[in-house]
């Protein structure tokens, strides 16, 4: 299933009265498609982090939600 069919089911599942949260959002993300913004020190430190961090391990987001008790 591509992101564009995931993103369409799970809208389908919103609420008419909530949609509106749902339009203002994807209409900010409108104004950043394409954009490349370069990572600042910041955002190169906590990659760095991260590397160092990472076992090569991937989760699914379900896996993740289970280990953490959360039901979605």
């Amino acid at each position: 299933m591509s992101n564009k069919e995931r993103i369409m089911q799970l809208i389908d599942n919103v609420p008419d009265n909530k949609l509106v949260f749902v339009v203002d959002m994807l209409e900010s993300l409108k104004a950043y498609a394409g954009e490349s913004i370069e990572p600042d020190a910041w955002d190169l430190q906590m990659i760095e982090e991260a590397k160092m961090l990472n076992d090569g391990e991937r989760v699914t987001f379900d896996e993740l939600c289970d280990e953490l008790g959360i039901t979605i």
